[in-house]
């Protein structure tokens, strides 16, 4: 699975502009239609779930057409870029699978967005949405730590679900409560969901709730992110590093983007590997790693590994990729070939890259053996696994892994290994998901304004099940403040038992 991962960046974005289409028309509503139409056409032709048996293409099959009726019942709503950009997302969102996306190919909303709020904010706190910033000199605001009852006399959940779920996040996922939660009380301009409610309970400790009357506020510049900050962890600006914490290495890994400084990283790495191999441990933070879902990022993580560990430890602890299942379709094949025809065209890569060409054209030619034979499938062999090689570890010490809702995608992957290794501890708090249909087609929509993605094989035998996250084990989660980086490291620092 990870030799053809080498050709992923490459084949990825040269797909989008092969496959981008002329604008239809100028209307968003009509572009929403037109775009919905063409995203529901292409996953019912092309994606591996509807001829994969299984709990895990349920969803799929039951949101497909359903889904498609619901979005375009609301396209008359959509009134603007940003608006097209949340009826795109909510009907990607519906599948509750992480690797099929539609996402904007203009510059739209940050997390920081917004064109209102009550000068409060809310996070997702032990399974509640609680209040975790208030802008000093609100009025009337309830306090920090008080929890949300109900909002316009809608009991907190039913409300959080109209307001935020597919919109925002997948409110069925820890994850997603977490990173959507600041948005709970918000306008974020969604013609499709309520803006800042009108009234809401809230209930300090035990007592009694008491009615909050709700008053927006306009937005002043650094409003918004101060308050999500406080409520929701976020990356420095500088996410990949490696600094000394109390006399012990800390490396930060909060992107799998490539571009993100991979090579002053990776040299970094490299230059304190003997540190990081020593008795007294390490930290490797992974919060808010999030990785696109291509096996680019998961190759990241694995270098990342066999930089500390060594490839000749890590290889037998690589999860085998046991059987790929593929759809057996045109449009998949034309993928895969057209794939292959820029690989065997970029000199560079046949040089460093024969065994991936080799791997693709055996696929392309069992596209053709499956679809000369009218098969709706077929499945190759992934990497196999490998046996001990005896190798020692050269870590010493302890490792803690922290985790946190935004590692996802590569991160993920990346986890797979880990957890795997000796003296590895997973902490801090549940990560975000991913499916097994993986490695990724990404295609234009007609109004250039989106791009869709969807993974195009099923990994049907994963060890991790379908949608599944690492949650740390008991002892090893964090309940503190995510945002409040002095207290995460102390608390850190204490599971090293001083």
């Amino acid at each position: 699975m990870l030799t053809f991962a080498a050709a992923a960046a490459i084949t990825t974005s040269l797909a989008v502009a092969m496959t981008a289409g002329p604008v239809a028309a100028q209307d968003f509503r009509d572009l929403a239609r037109q775009d919905l139409q063409r995203a529901h056409d292409e996953l019912a032709a092309n994606h591996p779930a509807p001829a994969v048996p299984g709990a895990a293409s349920q969803t799929f099959r039951s949101w497909l057409d359903a889904g498609l009726q619901d979005a375009l019942g609301r396209a008359s709503q959509a009134n603007s870029g940003d608006a097209h950009a949340y009826l795109m997302r909510y009907y990607a969102a519906g599948f509750r699978d992480s690797n099929i996306a539609i996402t904007p190919t203009f510059e739209g909303m940050g997390p920081y967005f917004g064109t209102s709020w009550p000068g409060f904010t809310t996070g997702w706190r032990g399974g509640k949405y609680v209040v975790t910033y208030v802008k000093p000199g609100t009025r009337g605001a309830p306090r920090v730590g008080d929890t949300v009852v109900d909002c316009n006399l809608t009991p907190i959940e039913e409300f959080a679900r109209k307001k935020l779920d597919l919109w925002e996040g997948n409110l069925d996922t820890e994850a997603g409560r977490v990173t959507s939660a600041p948005y709970l009380l918000w306008n974020r301009n969604n013609p499709f969901a309520a803006g800042v409610p009108s009234i809401c309970s809230f209930q300090s400790g035990r007592g009694r709730p008491r009615e909050i009357q709700i008053r927006p506020m306009p937005v002043v510049a650094g409003d918004l992110e101060a308050a999500y900050r406080a409520s929701v962890y976020m990356p420095p600006a500088t996410p990949l590093g490696v600094e000394t914490v109390n006399g012990r290495p800390w490396v930060h890994v909060h992107s799998f983007a490539d571009s993100a400084d991979w090579r002053s990283f990776n040299a970094a790495v490299e230059g304190q590997a003997a540190t990081l191999r020593g008795p007294q441990g390490f930290v490797l933070d992974l919060r808010a790693a999030s990785g696109t879902g291509q096996n680019s990022s998961t190759a990241r993580g694995y270098g990342l590994a066999n930089r500390i560990w060594t490839p000749e430890f890590t290889v037998s602890r690589q999860p085998a990729a046991g059987e790929l299942t593929y759809r057996a379709t045109q449009g998949n094949r034309d993928w895969y070939a057209a794939a292959l025809g820029r690989m065997e065209a970029d000199p560079q890569f046949v040089q460093e890259a024969g065994p991936v060409i080799e791997q693709t054209r055996e696929i392309v030619t069992a596209f053709d053996a499956a679809i000369a034979a009218s098969q709706p499938t077929f499945t190759l062999a992934g990497r196999p696994a490998v046996a001990d090689t005896g190798a020692a570890n050269p870590v010493q010490g302890p490792v803690v892994v922290l985790v946190d809702a935004g590692c996802s995608g590569g991160c993920l992957d990346t986890l797979d290994l880990l957890s795997k290794l000796p003296n590895v501890r997973i902490v801090g708090s549940t990560t975000a998901t991913d499916s097994i249909f993986v490695e990724p087609t990404v295609m234009r929509l007609p109004s250039n304004y989106s791009d869709l993605s969807y993974g195009h094989k099923a990994w049907t035998s994963r060890p991790r099940p379908n949608n599944t996250p690492f949650t740390p084990a008991q002892g090893l989660v964090y309940t503190g403040n995510p945002a409040d980086e002095t207290a995460v490291r102390t608390w850190v620092g204490g599971l090293f038992g001083g």
